[in-house]
């Protein structure tokens, strides 16, 4: 990881820590409506995750981590990031941010979920992610 991208994530960790384990409660509380530990419906993660985050007010305060994630890179936004693509999206594992910077993009992983890539014909799993919320960030610069 580069050292933009540490501070970025160190920034994360230690000035949304709070917002972090409210993502977290709400997957906990999207994976109890399984049936059983993993699914095989794509449909009962990233629909569910993306509503469940918006009642707890989640998606609402997503562009000002993103904006904050940016400024400890030492980045500068050319835009106001807003809680919709291509700034933040939900996706079957969690929310992704991403801002484009000159330097290329930044793009925060919020890991809830892993995909668990079926063998021999069977069909992949979604398994919510254990362990630790600082676990579950990632950041990291793409080209």
């Amino acid at each position: 990881m580069t050292d933009a991208a540490d501070a970025a994530r160190t920034y994360l960790l230690a000035e949304h820590a709070d917002l972090l384990t409210v993502a977290s409660d709400c997957a906990d509380a999207v994976a109890a409506g399984w049936d059983g530990s993993s699914t095989t419906d794509r449909e009962a993660v990233a629909g569910p995750l993306e509503a469940t985050l918006r009642r707890a007010g989640v998606l609402e305060q997503l562009p000002t981590v993103l904006a904050g994630a940016v400024d400890a890179a030492g980045g500068h936004l050319r835009a106001q990031p807003v809680p919709a693509p291509p700034y933040v999206v939900v996706t079957s594992t969690g929310p992704v941010l991403r801002a484009t910077l000159d330097s290329g993009r930044l793009v925060v992983s919020i890991h809830l979920f892993t995909v668990e890539r079926g063998e021999n014909g069977e069909q992949n799993r979604y398994v919510r992610t254990s362990g630790d919320v600082a676990d579950a960030v990632s950041v990291e610069f793409r080209n």
